[in-house]
């Protein structure tokens, strides 16, 4: 229990306690900004070079991929949710890999352990989804569409903008909780070479998966919310 609790690394004067899921984002967020800003130096239309290509195709899939949902008249959401996928990408495979405290293999506990993260992040694609609706069909038509097909549906139909960011929310913290307590469980069992083929799943291709789901699923609720 003592290791699912998020930590309190230091103390501000006006703000408080800064807890280690905070920290740990600064980092990523310092991270991804020096990354983003070394890769787009010296970027040629003509013979680019490999790292450029890379990034490139990579972008250039997360635009397909976010358009094929979306479409193409819906393509300015598309930076905020890349900008997600990264950071959740980033959360849920490289704080376990470096730390403040060495642990019996890898680092820190990821952000997305804390529900605190995780629901600020649901509550956002929440804001979102409403307002792609709004903006796409305007406010009186967001207003009536609660009472469709019949008026007696529209506490069901209130009730889901609450229940779609609290499926994003659990769906996330659920399965890197999960995955974390499973791998301290098997850190203290076996502390030697059997945890580590099993953190590649579950510190890297599993988080890489519910990065991919929660942005997967906020764009379906976009697309669905704007129909």
């Amino acid at each position: 229990m003592e290791e699912l609790n998020c930590e309190t690394v230091f103390t501000l004067p006006i703000v408080g306690g800064i807890s280690e899921s905070v920290v740990v984002t600064w980092i990523i967020m310092a991270v991804l900004v020096l990354a983003s800003i070394i890769l787009v130096r010296n970027l040629k239309v003509e013979n680019p070079g490999k790292v450029q290509l890379a990034l490139e195709a990579g972008i250039g899939w997360a635009e397909d991929f976010f358009e094929g949902i979306l479409g193409k008249e819906n393509k300015g959401y598309i930076p905020y949710l890349i900008t997600v996928l990264l950071y959740l990408a980033c959360s849920n495979t490289l704080a376990p890999l470096f730390g403040f405290k060495p642990p019996p293999l890898f680092g820190f506990k990821p952000p997305t352990k804390d529900l605190n993260v995780t629901a600020a992040l649901a509550i956002m694609s929440m804001c979102l989804i409403e307002f792609s609706g709004i903006k796409k069909n305007g406010m009186k038509h967001w207003v009536k569409h609660f009472a469709e097909p019949i008026p007696i549906v529209a506490p069901i139909m209130i009730l889901e903008i609450v229940i779609r960011p609290l499926s994003l929310c659990m769906r996330l913290f659920g399965n890197m909780l999960a995955g974390f307590v499973v791998m301290e469980l098997l850190k203290a069992v076996v502390p030697l070479i059997v945890p580590i083929p099993v953190s590649f799943y579950f510190d890297i291709f599993d988080g890489l998966l519910q990065a991919y789901v929660f942005v997967f699923l906020t764009s379906l609720f976009m697309m669905e919310e704007m129909e």
